[in-house]
């Protein structure tokens, strides 16, 4: 036992005859651990930019609401009364009416020939 975890610590297992295929499988390991670095640093990257984007969206709703709001009041038509006094323009005491058009209806040639 003792002899076994001096050969293990004094690294004779790179060394031997048998050193070649032991490499081979250590070079293995590290690119396989090379590439779960890769991996894992391109994850973290997307959950930085899907983070930042999810803050972008949250400012641009509450920029939207804000201004919605905005449009909601300029449209009221107090405001625009007040705005229209400054001109001199004010509101119309006599509610609209609305006008309907009669348009006669256009007689085809068949309609002509029959009457």
């Amino acid at each position: 036992m003792k002899k076994g975890v001096y050969s293990i610590l004094k690294a004779r297992f790179l060394v031997n005859e048998d050193a070649n295929k032991n490499w081979r499988f250590i070079v293995f390991i590290i690119l396989i651990v090379l590439a779960m670095i890769a991996n894992t640093n391109r994850y973290e990257q997307k959950v930085f930019k899907i983070t930042e984007l999810t803050n972008e969206v949250k400012e641009l709703r509450s920029e939207f609401v804000d201004r919605r709001s905005e449009l909601m009041k300029l449209r009221m038509e107090s405001t625009v009364s007040e705005k229209m006094a400054g001109k001199q323009i004010f509101p119309s005491s006599v509610p609209p009416v609305k006008i309907k058009v009669k348009q006669e209806k256009v007689k085809g040639f068949w309609d002509n020939v029959w009457q």
